[in-house]
């Protein structure tokens, strides 16, 4: 026991013992301050003890690297770099640990839930994110940051030797102990004795995926994360096994796909589609893509009542009342909106490299067809690797912050939504008088933290200024101003317009999935377009072939969603990825798939906005349904099937 405290192990094991007591505090503190949902699992004593195993996990990865050297540190030759590079070794461990737990409020206030992928993710863009920080969460940075500082202080004291240890280590007293302590390291990583090691799913002991989350840690959370982003070229067979064939066929037996033809065996899920609505000349497109603007903000959707003028609008056109989102980034949303593509486990393709070119996107067939496309947007194109997405796949003009002059206001996101709708208006008059149809995407920003707009626009609808429900406010303001600029434009009895989210400004709850808060607002207005009110369920999947049909485009295309102007009654689905689950719905039926390939059967009532898990196991059927819901999208990006034919 002596040779563990006083020998070449020393420095690992005190910053084992102290990154166990951190960890656990931290862990308490989380447990008090969300009591209410943790009190609601039922699980209060089981989240301490397998919290206790989910840290040693993590501990134990850390010290398993400088363990595994050891053997290569002769003691008579290695002995004082030996001990310079455990002690550093062990004190940047343990401040990475205390970092990343003084970091977890802030993150779990923000997307209700440990900091996760999207903690990494938003490393990639160090500017944004700093002067999101500074200007919205600078009290927490600073505390923050000093916090960590003080604290990894006093850890680097208590790892320290309190007197220096003057003699050899014994050469054999290593050799012997060495094989013991890897198997020891070993066996904690493994944490089981089933066929695979445990993982974050493996401690997902409840119902509600933020409790879930205090059980590991976030560092943990993280790691694991790095981890599934380098191997997550086939991440989503983490929920189950089909082989190709059944699920190609299980995404086609959709009852609005039946009349179609699916006959390329290269690109399985190409097929022609005709309009519902021919016309002599199409309609020009313009999508106005909402940041972050959920149902939560629309009165008539069962939210706050601070988009007034969404409202207004929705008795103008065809409203769906139960559009779900794919997921909670706004790639997520835009991958489902601009290429009509379900999601996965996998970063959205707007990220990743097969998709950076010969990808579809609506862009894509509208250019083909004689269209102009092009990107608008606030703030700076190459954002989420948007511009290279964009660039590679149709869309032919680029336009962002550095192309508005003069704008009146400009935040740490970009220009104001004003100042992006007064310049893309201005613009789309010009390219109304080149006689040519057009496609604009336009992507607004205001509503993101740290939530700033221009003062003297809107009545506030609450105090302080800067809070989500200002800025929501603020964005459906100019949103409105927009549409009036518009509607007295030349161009508006040409085109088509379609407003939707995103996403959902925070997407949270005690549950697997909240699907509540993957429900968005969606409205299609403009030309010819007469008021109808959309009641089955739908997904932003389904946007792009209905969009197709009202503005007169028939052509051949691989999105499988659902043309709303030929199918508007027939019962709806909706999918939706989160975190680490995936959820297929249809009508109340709910199939949740967990990470470890088991799935929760469950049902949803939008009118309560509830989830309810059964305590049946779910069908055969319904889990390789939605197994291959989620397998599909992976096939067509791995073997690169989802474009049009060349």
């Amino acid at each position: 026991m002596n040779f563990i405290f006083s020998g070449p192990y020393r420095f690992l094991v005190r910053m084992m013992l102290l990154c166990l007591l951190i960890l656990s505090i931290s862990r308490a503190g989380l447990v008090i301050w969300q009591y209410d949902r943790v009190a609601d699992t039922h699980q209060l004593m089981n989240i301490f003890l397998q919290g206790i195993r989910a840290d040693l996990i993590m501990v134990s990865l850390w010290v398993l690297l400088p363990c595994l050297l050891i053997p290569l540190f002769k003691p008579n030759q290695w002995q004082k770099a030996w001990d310079k590079f455990t002690y550093y070794w062990a004190c940047v461990g343990a401040l990475l640990i205390i970092f990343m737990e003084l970091a977890t409020p802030s993150f779990i206030m923000q997307y209700d839930i440990r900091p996760n992928r999207l903690f990494i993710e938003y490393l990639k863009y160090p500017k944004e994110v700093f002067s999101t920080l500074w200007n919205g969460f600078r009290v927490p940075l600073i505390l923050g940051v000093t916090l960590s500082i003080v604290l990894g202080y006093f850890a680097a004291r208590f790892i320290r030797d309190k007197k220096p240890v003057t003699h050899t280590y014994s050469w054999r007293m290593i050799l012997l102990t060495w094989p013991l302590v890897i198997l020891v390291l070993f066996a904690a990583i493994r944490s089981t004795t089933q066929h695979r090691p445990a993982n974050p799913a493996f401690f997902a002991i409840t119902g509600d995926a933020l409790v879930n989350s205090l059980v590991i840690s976030s560092s943990y959370s993280v790691l694991f994360a790095i981890y599934n982003m380098k191997h997550e070229s086939k991440s989503s067979e983490v929920y189950g096994k089909l082989d190709k064939v059944t699920t190609i066929k299980e995404n086609l037996s959709w009852p609005w796909l039946q009349e179609y033809q699916f006959s390329n065996a290269e690109l399985p899920t190409l097929h022609q589609q005709t309009a519902a609505i021919q016309r002599d000349k199409p309609l020009n497109l313009i999508i106005l893509l909402q940041e972050s603007l959920g149902a939560t903000f629309v009165e008539s959707l069962g939210g706050l009542s601070v988009t007034p003028e969404l409202e207004k609008l929705k008795s103008e056109g065809w409203w769906f009342e139960q559009l779900y989102a794919t997921g909670t980034r706004s790639v997520r949303g835009i991958e489902a909106v601009v290429s009509g593509y379900p999601p996965t486990p996998a970063q959205s393709v707007v990220k990743l490299s097969f998709s950076q070119k010969n990808f579809f996107t609506i862009a894509e067939l509208l250019k083909n067809q004689g269209f102009h496309t092009e990107f608008i947007y606030g703030g700076e194109a190459h954002f989420d690797n948007m511009r290279s997405f964009f660039t590679g796949n149709g869309f032919q003009q680029m336009i962002d912050i550095n192309d508005i002059k003069n704008p009146v206001f400009v935040g740490s996101w970009g220009a104001s939504d004003e100042d992006l709708y007064n310049h893309a208006h201005q613009h789309l008059l010009e390219l109304s008088k080149q006689n040519k149809p057009f496609f604009s995407l336009i992507f607004s920003s205001t509503n993101h933290a740290p939530f700033e707009f221009p003062d003297g626009r809107i009545d506030l609808h609450e105090q302080p200024k800067n809070t989500v429900n200002n800025a929501v406010k603020y964005a459906d303001y100019a949103l409105g101003e927009f549409i009036k600029k518009a509607k007295a434009s030349p161009y508006w009895d040409k085109t088509l317009f379609l407003i939707v989210a995103d996403h959902d400004n925070r997407v949270y709850g005690n549950n697997l999935v909240p699907v509540e808060k993957f429900h968005i607002p969606g409205l299609i207005l403009g030309a010819d377009i007469q008021p109808k009110i959309i009641a089955p369920i739908a997904s932003q999947i389904d946007l792009g072939p209905t969009l197709f049909s009202l503005i007169g485009i028939s052509g051949e295309h691989p999105m499988l969603g659902r043309d709303f102007a030929r199918y508007p009654d027939q019962p709806g689905r909706a999918v939706m990825q989160f975190e680490d689950y995936f959820a297929l719905m249809e009508e109340d039926k709910l199939t949740i798939l967990k990470p470890d390939s088991t799935a929760v059967a469950a049902t949803y009532n939008h009118i309560e906005k509830k989830v309810s898990l059964l305590n049946e196991p779910v069908k055969k059927e319904d889990k390789q349904r939605a197994v291959a819901q989620v397998l599909l999208p992976s096939i067509l990006y791995r073997e690169q099937q989802y474009h049009l034919s060349n």
